[in-house]
């Protein structure tokens, strides 16, 4: 017992270091003025006449008794930055000026509020996020379908995962469809996905801030890690780094593998014990204003790489380096994947694990057995945020040039499980992955995580640098962005 005391305190000591700035406070984390005004007049230059309806994520009950956590659907917020849930958002190309956004939403309820906190209601949805018009949700069934007489054409979430926040909408719906009435219907997710592709200033400052929490996440963690330790004890630390840094949550569930587990790439469970030469996997990312980092590190649980874990580390990171200087406007994923399997299929065939030519390999896909995911995916408002990687139809089809503003990972990664037939047992258990935020600027590209150790010798400086501050300093917490 004295021994997991002594770690906490250090643990915490170390978290309260790595977190020089303090949580901003409610009114510098909030969006500037006219962030979502500006996106929804994007969204109906783009509609070209008609109505959108988006319903607010609904809240999902996990028992009779309890609830999981609430996170606003990332549509739904990007156009309004409502985050209650029971709310839908009209917008309404066609009609007059003062009347085309319109908020339905749960009216006010002292009684209710006193169980489950302070609602916005009509009036806070009109004064506080800058709708038209706002009715109480129950006055959607008898509002909307005369909306729906008057326009011909609907913009909708047309996604099977995601449920109509309200009952009345999907019975609307229906029965609008078995009436046989004629009306073209539109998935939303056609507009919505491309404005959300091409970052604003504004939400790459939102970006910026939730890779500098998690970096700082990163640092504190890497400088903890010790043979002994419990992956979740890793992830425990890493998560009290984003709450005192402000983050209301987790962009995803956290990564942390050690050993065998390394060799898992969506591995969450985080419950072994890490041991003296294992390497540790942490892909993880907070959230800010629900934009997402998702930053990976491998580091060596006792503070040294091995022969074998630098030799595949340094792979890993040439690869990434090369794949980060494919991008620039006009370059695609492709390239940037490309690239990346180039230098870690002439890395393994250095090594030993593969044979034969690069050219050979990267045909054939032997590398795969290796490296089996892609190199980069979307970053924003989700973690694999929205957006074609291809755009054309058919044989016209194409990969998306990247222009600036789009804000993707790039991750590499090797992967030799236990047991991986005809190689060597000393690169068994060997998981690396290193994965950057990485922005398209005009000229080429911007590590937004860069400042996060990557380097062999800056990894092992700050594991063997280890020390608890005395005394132990007391985090500055001041309360995170309303969720």
């Amino acid at each position: 017992m004295r021994r997991l005391a002594v770690r906490m305190v250090t643990l915490l000591a170390l978290a309260a270091a790595a977190t020089p700035a303090a949580a901003q406070s409610l009114e510098e984390a909030a969006p500037p003025a006219g962030f979502f005004a500006e996106h929804r007049a994007r969204f109906v230059e783009a509609m070209e006449g008609g109505l959108a309806v988006f319903p607010a994520q609904p809240v999902i009950p996990r028992n009779d008794d309890a609830e999981y956590p609430h996170r606003q659907d990332s549509d739904f917020w990007y156009l309004t930055g409502f985050r209650e849930p029971g709310a839908v958002a009209v917008i309404r190309a066609d009609a007059p000026e003062g009347e085309r956004y319109v908020l339905f939403v749960r009216p006010r309820d002292p009684e209710q509020e006193v169980w489950t906190g302070l609602r916005a209601g009509v009036a806070g949805a009109r004064e506080e996020f800058g709708a038209d018009l706002a009715w109480p949700i129950d006055s959607l069934e008898a509002v909307l379908p005369r909306w729906l007489e008057e326009t011909d054409r609907v913009w909708y979430d047309a996604s099977e995962d995601h449920p109509w926040a309200h009952p009345g909408l999907e019975a609307i719906l229906a029965e609008w469809e078995e009436a046989g009435v004629a009306r073209e219907l539109r998935d939303a997710d056609e507009i919505t996905s491309g404005l959300r592709l091409v970052k604003s200033p504004a939400e790459l400052d939102h970006l910026r801030k939730a890779v500098e929490i998690t970096g700082d996440a990163h640092r504190a963690a890497i400088a903890a890690i010790e043979p002994g330790m419990y992956e979740y004890e890793v992830e425990a630390l890493i998560e009290y780094v984003f709450r005192v840094r402000g983050s209301p949550r987790v962009g995803f569930e956290s990564i942390v593998g050690s050993g065998p587990n390394a060799t898992i790439l969506h591995y969450v469970e985080n419950d072994r014990r890490m041991e003296a030469g294992d390497v540790v996997v942490m892909d993880i990312g907070a959230e800010w204003n629900l934009y997402t980092a998702d930053i990976t590190r491998t580091v060596p649980v006792d503070g040294v790489f091995s022969p074998e874990q630098e030799a595949i580390y340094r792979i890993v990171l040439d690869a990434q380096k090369a794949g980060i200087g494919a991008v620039r406007p006009g370059a695609t994923l492709a390239d940037v994947h490309r690239r990346a399997v180039e230098v870690v299929t002439g890395g393994l065939i250095g090594i030993g694990l593969l044979s034969g030519t690069v050219e050979e390999n990267v045909a054939s896909g032997a590398y795969r057995r290796f490296f089996m995911h892609g190199t980069s995916h979307w970053l924003g408002l989700d973690v694999h945020d929205v957006g074609g990687y291809a755009v054309g139809e058919g044989e016209a089809r194409r990969p998306r040039a990247l222009e600036p503003g789009m804000v993707f990972s790039v991750e590499p990664g090797i992967y030799v499980a236990e047991g991986t037939e005809g190689v060597d047992p000393k690169w068994w258990n060997i998981g690396v992955r290193i994965e950057d935020d990485v922005v398209v600027t005009e000229h080429g590209a911007e590590n937004l995580s860069e400042a996060v150790p990557r380097e062999v010798e800056e990894i092992e400086a700050l594991m063997q640098g280890l020390g608890v501050p005395d005394p132990v300093p007391e985090p500055a917490v001041e309360p995170a962005p309303a969720r």
